[in-house]
């Protein structure tokens, strides 16, 4: 099998396997992002996986540059690559996404247990940016809403069922004087024909 038939297959597979998965995305026909962990958790991480020409005879490039990974320290990333590559190298020349993503999952703990969560300025700076506009008094009026009176939400509560919904028929009476005023317009009508072929 060539190279193209394989990433065919192992592709397919991809998308029947993570179908439905929120952690797994499918970035091109030949890149792939996973996120290790659940969102909101501080030792979850996000692997890249993009597949050369000649792959699964050579190696896929595994990348952890994503700004999901962003609080991770370089040391934690370059030790979980290392990781990742050692499987590579066991797996190289078959289809070994699959292998790569579900191993990382199995050692999520045993590869994030240095990790100590870095905050970089840019993520100083997003927690400032997010923060300000709660603390800063707001200027902007927020709409009320309508309150009805105890009168009004009996009238409401008569009107409508256990659901909210209006009963089946209830603008009936609308409905029977629309076809009241259309049954006069055509008569009406109908008599000024006829009265025009007769004459």
């Amino acid at each position: 099998m060539s190279a193209n038939e394989d990433q065919e297959m192992e592709l397919e597979a991809l998308r029947s396997i993570y179908e439905g998965d929120e952690s797994f995305r499918e970035l091109s026909p030949v890149s792939f992002q996973y996120r290790i962990g659940e969102n909101g958790d501080p030792k979850a991480f996000l692997i890249e996986i993009s597949w050369t020409d000649t792959y699964p005879q050579t190696p896929p490039i595994i990348s952890m540059n994503a700004f999901f990974n962003n609080t991770i320290s370089s040391a934690v990333k370059q030790s979980i690559l290392a990781k990742l590559q050692e499987a590579v190298e066991v797996n190289l020349g078959t289809a070994m996404t699959y292998t790569l993503f579900e191993y990382a999952k199995d050692n999520k703990e045993q590869f994030m247990e240095n990790h100590h969560p870095v905050h970089s300025a840019a993520s100083i700076s997003n927690i400032i940016s997010v923060e300000t506009p709660n603390t800063a008094p707001s200027s902007k009026k927020k709409d009320k809403k309508e309150q009805l009176s105890k009168a009004q939400k009996r009238k409401l509560a008569d009107k409508t069922d256990h659901k909210g919904e209006l009963p089946r028929g209830w603008n009936w009476v609308d409905v029977v004087k629309e076809y009241e005023v259309l049954f006069r317009f055509s008569s009406q009508w109908s008599r000024r024909l006829n009265s025009e072929f007769t004459a």
